[in-house]
């Protein structure tokens, strides 16, 4: 046999290796802050589970601030959780509205984990009519477009800057994606708060 071939065996799973130490799994956490111990905080997840997250020393916080329908309008990047109807639309429930510097962010549509079955849509308004169950919107992002409808009663929100003073007990939370350490901690960069009592809706 060639002494090349277990060398380069031997190279394909240190590339393999390398390739998932560089992609740890993300971990969507949604609950209120109990403790604060420097970096680390406290969580008591929507489930009932303890979760330590250790916060970077860059974090980004964003407050998740009450809004109103009115300022979703064609060109507006909006990312809208909702449920599947049998005709193919998406019925909201909860729709947020991004900063223009978050334009693109998390691009596109996928499963989501707010209920069962639910769905995310982050993607631009392209036009937006009032109807008679609520606001019909249609958003297009890169690989196509849904329709969305937005009864009246669904919560509306944006992103406004915030900062770690916000990171307090009692705040209500969501971390888009905590990363898994390879000791098992888990680490976020960005954490959003809700402002005024509220718990991020999406």
């Amino acid at each position: 046999m060639p002494k090349s071939l277990p060398l380069a065996a031997l190279l394909l799973v240190v590339f393999a290796s390398a390739a998932s130490a560089q992609q740890p799994p993300a971990v969507r956490i949604r609950g209120t802050i109990e403790a604060v111990d420097g970096a680390m905080l406290s969580i008591k997840s929507r489930d009932g589970a303890d979760m330590k997250v250790r916060t970077t020393d860059n974090v980004a916080v964003f407050g998740v601030a009450k809004t109103d329908l009115s300022e979703i309008k064609p060109g507006s990047y909006i990312g809208v959780t909702a449920m599947p109807e049998p005709d193919g639309t998406q019925k909201a429930i909860a729709v947020h509205i991004f900063p223009e510097n978050q334009r693109g962010a998390a691009e596109g549509f996928r499963p989501w984990d707010l209920r069962a079955n639910s769905t995310m849509t982050n993607a631009t308004v392209a036009e937006t009519v009032k109807g008679t169950d609520g606001q019909n919107i249609t958003v297009k992002y890169k690989d196509g477009e849904k329709k969305v409808v937005v009864p009246p009663d669904t919560p509306v929100v944006t992103f406004v800057a915030g900062d770690k003073s916000e990171l307090k007990p009692g705040a209500k939370i969501i971390i888009f994606g905590a990363l898994k350490k390879d000791d098992g901690t888990l680490e976020a960069n960005r954490v959003n708060v809700g402002r005024d009592g509220i718990a991020p809706p999406m």
